[in-house]
């Protein structure tokens, strides 16, 4: 997540509520951060080399430990994954919320627009007949 003063325009409400939101609660920060971490290629880099080092260096029959090691830090990094894709799916809920209400809004307005401006047209309307047959 970039920080609120990365990019001086406005953001859309949700977006600027859900970023309050995850900037309070520490639990989201780290779990933010350790997403971010673990969807990069600096992540990959890092893994590639320690692995290597570890079969390569570390023991003579790495298999047992790393298989360990593996399938632990899989078990970890998929909650990760299902974190961010529920917030993601909270995030685009209450955008898609937000909008619909937004819309709905515009719609009512625009009605109230559309009918006001019959009203005029047909007051205008029947103000030059009037003038015209006098």
């Amino acid at each position: 997540m970039q920080p609120e003063h990365a990019n001086s325009r406005p953001h859309h409400p949700v977006v600027a509520a859900h970023r309050r939101e995850r900037q309070a609660d520490l639990q989201l920060r780290v779990a933010d951060a350790i997403t971010a971490f673990a969807g990069s290629m600096r992540f990959l880099y890092i893994h590639a080399v320690l692995f290597a080092v570890w079969m390569l260096i570390v023991e003579s029959d790495p298999w047992p430990k790393l298989t360990l090691i593996v399938s632990l830090e899989a078990i970890f990094l998929s909650t990760f994954v299902m974190i961010g894709q529920n917030r993601q799916a909270a995030f685009q809920q209450a955008k898609a919320d937000h909008d619909f209400t937004e819309q709905e809004q515009e719609l009512k307005t625009n009605t109230e627009l559309t009918r006001a401006i019959h009203v005029l047209t047909t007051e205008l309307h029947r103000h030059l007949i009037e003038e015209a047959d006098r």
